[in-house]
């Protein structure tokens, strides 16, 4: 995990560790995922970036989400990875 401009306290690393740990439900040969966390310094409120690099065999998914909150921003990103490992998994399967 990675966070740029700012020091992430540990209940946001535990917070995005419990979220990534869940997509092992729908896909259990995930390799890693790399986390990058971003704060921009433009006035918008919703200035909270995450961002996710996924590795799977052969492959690798990514998803990215600005939010108010880096809670909302994960749980904005990993929906979304759900939604791509489940999309992934249907092609494995229908080969």
């Amino acid at each position: 995990m990675h966070s740029i401009r700012f020091d992430a306290d540990s209940k946001l690393i535990d917070f995005i560790q419990k979220k990534l740990d869940k997509l092992d439900r729908y896909f259990d040969r995930i390799v890693d995922c790399d986390v990058i966390m971003r704060i921009d310094n433009d006035n918008a409120r919703e200035n909270k970036i995450i961002e996710f690099k996924l590795n799977i065999p052969k492959d690798q998914l990514f998803a990215k989400a600005r939010a108010r909150t880096f809670e909302s921003a994960t749980d904005e990103a990993a929906a979304n990875l759900k939604r791509q490992l489940k999309k992934y998994k249907e092609k494995l399967t229908a080969h």
